[in-house]
């Protein structure tokens, strides 16, 4: 009960407790192995045939996720499917889909309250899923966009529970209507959405995707891009609006252009509030970690809180300081919210890029009150850590474009509780 009500601060306590490795058995879900140790995270990292990602998740998320998605497959099969689906997540191909991603944000935004107290995280999660809906999936058509907005949540909700043979029904078939629209598109080729470069990517030997792989991908995008993060902007957000200094000066970096700065935020607010508290690998044999023998089968999981609150890689740890990353870019071997080794996010440059783009807007388009009162705790949401109060916050008037003040949090409280 207190890791699932109060997780950072179980695991804090096991840590200290028991050191570098411990164990956790979890009634319902089974027995897990937190490691935090670098030299063991290295190596399980880098020994992706042992320490196997997909037989981990797949315990979780086969029946919604299905049998190929890239997050339930292991060996040569998996990296076929990571292979097909990396040139969508590069760079220059995530770069052509920002303006897309400004769009979406800044209509959301406009329809904000003004000078009343409102949870933000529902409305992030409201600007993904729709980033989902038009950059991942492309659908572009009203009629079309209303059905797969109210097909698709409920079937990522059956994952946790709430599952009927007519919502996967129902979301299934929207979602292949999409995926044969794609492939039969004569411009498919002139595409920049994420399912048509799915499409359009071909194997080693020539192959493409078929549409039951191209479901389960987007299915995999939907449930691990869209909720995700959401919550890490619901923390970017909750952090700023405590630490008045850090929101003038993020303001000032939304109005000029400054993305370094902005993604000093995004890198710091996924440090000192990662979405998932850790990640699972399963042993397909016996292996030694942190000095025990440990069998197969055996669930091990690199500590990536805890990680990223040891003072030995960020002093004052538990501070928010995005000047950390303003002059260097985070070191993968302790800023792991993406994960790491060749099983690191695939979409880890599509959730940094779509949190720089939507704080900006917001940033660029209403002014935030700060706060004084003390930082929501984190709370398991489904596999996730989330604010407790959903990230409250009140904005205090909007921001005609282009026209942010330096200082805009002038009167505002200068000390917080972290």
């Amino acid at each position: 009960m207190l890791y699932l009500s109060r997780p950072v601060r179980f695991l804090d306590s096991c840590h200290r407790r028991y050191g570098k490795c411990f164990t956790i058995k979890l009634p319902g879900l089974g027995t897990y192995v937190f490691v935090t140790d670098l030299a063991d995270i290295r190596t399980i990292f880098r020994d992706p045939e042992t320490f196997r990602a997909g037989e981990a998740n797949a315990a979780f998320g086969k029946r919604l996720l299905g049998s190929t998605s890239v997050l339930l497959t292991d060996g040569a099969r998996h990296r076929r499917q990571r292979r097909l689906m990396m040139p969508a997540f590069h760079g220059q191909s995530v770069a052509a889909l920002a303006s897309l991603m400004a769009d979406i944000a800044a209509r959301d935004i406009e329809t904000w309250p003004v000078g009343e107290t409102f949870p933000v995280w529902p409305r992030m999660r409201q600007i993904t899923f729709e980033v989902i809906l038009r950059t991942v999936i492309g659908a572009d058509d009203e009629e079309r966009l209303a059905g797969l907005r109210e097909s698709l949540p409920k079937l990522a909700n059956r994952w946790f529970g709430a599952k009927t043979r007519e919502i996967e029904q129902r979301a299934n078939a929207a979602l292949y209507a999409e995926i044969t629209r794609c492939m039969d598109d004569p411009a498919l080729d002139q595409r920049n959405d994420v399912l048509a470069m799915m499409a359009r990517a071909r194997g080693e030997d020539g192959s493409a995707m078929t549409r039951d792989e191209l479901r389960d991908q987007l299915i995999t995008l939907l449930v691990a891009g869209h909720e995700t993060t959401a919550t890490g902007l619901a923390w970017a957000l909750e952090r700023l609006v405590r630490h008045p200094q850090v929101l003038a000066r993020t303001q000032r970096a939304a109005r000029d252009g400054d993305d370094r700065y902005l993604d000093a935020i995004v890198a710091e607010t996924l440090r000192v509030r990662p979405v998932i508290t850790d990640v699972n690998r399963k042993l397909s044999r016996p292996a030694e970690v942190s000095g025990y023998l440990l069998p197969a089968g055996t669930i091990v999981n690199p500590a990536i809180t805890l990680v990223q609150r040891d003072a030995g890689h960020y002093p004052q740890p538990l501070a928010f300081d995005p000047d950390r990353f303003a002059s260097q870019s985070p070191d993968p071997d302790h800023w792991l919210p993406f994960g790491g080794g060749n099983r690191r996010c695939l979409g880890a440059a599509f959730a940094s890029v779509e949190m720089r783009v939507v704080l900006r807007e917001i940033l660029r388009r209403v002014e935030l009150q700060t706060t004084a009162s003390r930082g929501e705790r984190p709370k398991m949401h489904l596999v996730m850590v989330a604010p407790h109060k959903g990230a409250l916050m009140t904005v205090r008037r909007r921001v005609p474009a282009g026209s942010i003040p330096a200082g805009s949090t002038a009167g505002a409280p200068s000390t917080v509780r972290a």
